[in-house]
């Protein structure tokens, strides 16, 4: 019997025992302005958006029992999480299901296993995470966590758009093709327009864990505060030894938790920075990139801080490549090099979007997953997948080195689903040759 793995599956296979948190969603749209412009119908939890983070503790499973009141198929990924031998909950849809079907409810059984840190949960069928599917999940240590603090504080940056993605797809589709979109979204901070976000509140000579997700589509951010250091100590769900910096460059998906040491006084509160960019459309002035300010509150009512404008250049930015784990694996060997290159491909909505081989992308009929459980030893023909993907069929447990160009000015940022991976080289940006 052969074994075979595909990039984002795992081999199926049993649970394993451990304590379970039940939690029931009940998906439905919710008439909402977030921005402070624009009501429309947002896809809400129980009537709630933002959605409350889900919280465990490492070693349990979350089971999610999802009921769909929407009027279209919808599935629910767990962002970081391995997945290891349940690869049918990873939720992604067409992919390793069909998605749950309006009026249908569907439980998902997430297995934490030996993971903790920083993640996201959020809608994988089409465009629901932009319409509002998404929220932090967030798993505790079950000891004592590699580093000491005291509190812990969470921080979410999302991008908003102003009408359901659906429609704003759409929309661009009918604009001409030498015209650049400029319809520019907004920042949200802890769920709300980042001018308004509530103060974080913090207490004198306290050492915090905050965690800072960008749970939205598109847009990264960039996080800092006045007047602070940062220490990283976790990317991406990965446990790094401490690294002091200025600021985060957090790409959508991106999760750090940071060691954020208070002063010793609270006769000054302070103020923190986050600027959205739409670094794939032109700068506007008040429009592309967006300010927000927000306030770090040691004392309600204390005066701000003044300190000095400082440029962004002269700042010490996290890099995952200054970054080392704390387990320190040594480079994995490599069985096969496989390359790819980001270039231009015509999607589902018709538009030219970014996309890795040579096949444009479409929906497929059967789900990737369900055709490799059903196709017996032809699984491990990629051309049984169908001609809409390009398809790259992996032996058990063999050591994949990725060559991935960028011939574009644009970064993109990239993700395995179920995996976490070793970054080895990078090339400057917008270089054809370079990696």
């Amino acid at each position: 019997m052969f074994r075979y793995i595909f990039i984002m599956l795992a081999l199926f296979g049993l649970h394993v025992r451990a304590a379970t948190v039940k939690i029931n969603w009940n998906l439905e749209y919710l008439n909402i302005s977030r921005d402070g412009f624009s009501t429309w119908p947002a896809v809400s939890v129980n009537g709630q958006i933002p959605i409350p983070p889900v919280y465990v503790t490492q070693g349990d499973v979350l089971s999610l029992n999802v009921h769909n009141s929407l009027d279209k198929p919808v599935s629910i990924h767990a962002h970081g999480l391995f997945m290891r031998n349940t690869s049918y909950f990873d939720g992604v849809g067409m992919v390793t299901e069909c998605g749950i079907p309006p009026g249908s409810s569907y439980t998902y059984f997430i297995e934490t296993r030996e993971q903790s840190g920083t993640y996201i949960i959020h809608g994988h069928y089409a465009v629901e995470i932009a319409d509002g599917l998404r929220a932090p999940f967030i798993i505790l240590d079950k000891g004592k966590p590699a580093v000491d603090y005291d509190k812990e504080l969470l921080l979410t940056l999302e991008d908003w758009g102003r009408q359901p993605e659906a429609e704003h797809l759409s929309h661009l589709q009918s604009l001409p093709s030498d015209k650049i979109p400029l319809d520019f979204k907004t920042g949200l901070v802890n769920g709300t327009n980042g001018n308004y976000s509530a103060p974080i509140t913090v207490a004198r000579s306290t050492r915090y864990r905050l965690r800072i997700l960008n749970i939205g589509l598109d847009h990264p951010f960039k996080f800092r505060i006045s007047g602070h250091k940062m220490h990283v100590i976790e990317a991406d769900g990965v446990n790094v030894e401490p690294l002091e910096v200025d600021g985060l460059d957090i790409a959508p998906g991106q999760r750090y938790s940071v060691l954020l040491e208070t002063l010793d006084s609270d006769n000054f509160n302070y103020i923190y920075n986050a600027t959205m960019v739409a670094d794939f459309t032109p700068v506007v002035k008040g429009l592309n990139p967006r300010y927000y300010i927000g306030a770090i509150e040691y004392r309600k009512n204390a005066p701000f801080k003044s300190t000095p404008l400082i440029s962004d250049n002269d700042l010490v930015w996290a890099d995952e490549f200054d970054m080392v784990p704390l387990n320190r694996q040594e480079l994995l060997p490599v069985d096969r090099v496989i390359e790819l290159e980001k270039r231009s491909k015509l999607m589902e909505y018709g538009l030219p979007l970014m996309g890795l081989g040579d096949a444009p992308h479409k929906p497929v009929l059967v789900p990737t997953l369900l055709s490799a459980l059903s196709m017996g030893n032809l699984a491990s023909e990629s051309a049984i997948y169908g001609p809409q993907s390009t398809v790259y069929v992996l032996d058990y447990q063999e050591s994949i080195e990725l060559v991935i160009r960028n011939p574009a000015l644009r970064s993109h940022h990239m993700h395995i689903h179920s995996r976490v991976f070793q970054i080895v080289e990078r090339g400057p940006l917008g270089n054809a040759t370079a990696a």
